[in-house]
């Protein structure tokens, strides 16, 4: 490891670091048990971590939570490489020759008029990719893959259905298949349906949420990212004014605690 003034890191340490936390002899005990399985979870938050820099735009917690996506790579990559799978450099490899091979354009002198004909150009060459390792699978929705979070599975079908024409062409329609979903969810509530219809049913209504959020260009994560910080917003200040009142939220009538959401809601809406 190289110092000048302030201790400098490259990848060479952080590899070495992993595979010191991993050293059955001297490691880290936890760092050692671990698995694929048991750190893809941290992997998936460490994603949506920095999402939220992202959209919160601070730099400074961005790169470390990049850091902390990068050291998910390296895990896995060291855990494949004691398994005799791979290493870290071959992760490198295979990502340098995806995009160089996904690429023509920039690196083979072909030519792409836009950015829309890249991604159709990136899907074409996705499905090569597939046929030549065996896919047999030739429908506009294959490769996309099961283990999204299902809200990004939904956008991504529904992207994949609007390159051949299955679309709406604006949100307005898609407001009156959200009410007619909703209808449907009232209905089966109404006659008392079993617990599979109303799975059913409540994932059409999500499913359509889904598809509102993309004709309005609105990004769903993003909608509700707002929406949860909204709520939480709100709700500590309801605890809030409570307390100031010498009261509790728990043991509160409904209506009493929604008295104290319409002030919390009404002081936001007035930026006092």
């Amino acid at each position: 490891m190289a110092e000048s003034g302030e201790r400098k890191y490259g990848i060479g340490d952080l590899l070495r670091i992993m595979a010191r936390l991993r050293d059955p002899q001297g490691g880290c005990p936890w760092d050692v048990q671990q698995t694929f399985a048991t750190i893809a979870p941290y992997t998936i938050e460490e994603a949506y971590e920095v999402a939220d820099a992202i959209d919160r735009g601070d730099m400074a917690d961005l790169r470390d939570e990049l850091g902390d996506l990068l050291l998910q790579v390296v895990f896995h990559a060291r855990m494949a490489q004691e398994a005799g799978a791979f290493d870290f450099s071959g992760v490198v490899a295979a990502i340098c020759d995806k995009m160089v091979r996904r690429h023509p354009h920039v690196f083979a002198g072909a030519t792409v008029d836009s950015a829309d004909a890249q991604l159709r150009d990136w899907d074409a060459h996705k499905r090569r990719e597939r046929e030549q390792a065996g896919d047999a699978d030739t429908s506009v929705l294959a490769g996309v893959p099961r283990g999204l979070p299902e809200w990004q599975r939904a956008l991504k079908l529904q992207k994949r259905a609007s390159r051949v024409g299955f679309d709406w062409s604006d949100p307005r329609p898609v407001l009156d298949k959200l009410a007619e979903e909703i209808g449907e969810v009232r209905h089966e509530l109404d006659h008392g349906a079993d617990m599979a219809r109303l799975t059913d049913e409540i994932g059409d209504v999500l499913f359509v949420g889904v598809n509102l959020a993309r004709l309005a260009n609105v990004d769903w994560s993003s909608a509700l990212r707002g929406a949860n910080a909204k709520f939480e917003r709100r709700f500590r200040r309801m605890e809030t004014l409570a307390a100031l009142d010498g009261r509790n939220l728990d043991g509160m009538s409904l209506p009493e605690q929604d008295a104290y959401w319409n002030r919390a809601k009404a002081e936001e809406k007035s930026g006092a």
